[in-house]
């Protein structure tokens, strides 16, 4: 196995070429299909950021965190998105200056639909880097 002062060999930059062109790839696909589904991929990305968010309805910070965004970008993407009927907004039970967000049904039902169509795509993209990384020594 090589060490990290080692020099790359050939069939490693191939492989580490491979990688970034996959992630590419599945990155436009993913863009692709948010345009088609009439949001856009940052929309999608907070869509999914809100849904999968592990500790129940996530906070701006939290989704400024998951999103790698500042926080004022966040505010902006989450105006956009709540005027687009995409997410709902509530005082925290908790701590009334935080506001928790939720999905609307409208924003439900479009990321599920996203998230079937990425299902299949990551499935086959799972297969792709398992290959990729067999290669990698």
């Amino acid at each position: 196995m090589s060490g990290p002062a080692d020099p790359l060999t050939d069939a490693e930059y191939r492989v580490l070429a491979r990688f970034r062109f996959a992630l590419r790839v599945f990155q436009r696909f993913s863009e692709t299909a948010a345009r088609d589904a009439g949001i856009t991929p940052n929309q999608h990305q907070l869509l999914l950021a809100i849904r999968g968010f592990p500790d129940g309805e996530p906070t701006i910070s939290d989704l400024a965190e998951w999103l790698q965004l500042r926080h004022h970008s966040t505010v902006e993407l989450i105006d956009r998105a709540a005027e687009a009927g995409l997410v709902d907004r509530h005082v925290d039970a908790d701590d009334r200056r935080r506001q928790r967000l939720s999905l609307t049904r409208r924003g439900a039902v479009l990321l599920e639909s996203l998230s079937t169509e990425h299902r299949a795509e990551l499935r086959r993209f799972r297969t792709e880097m398992a290959d990729v990384l067999r290669e990698l020594n």
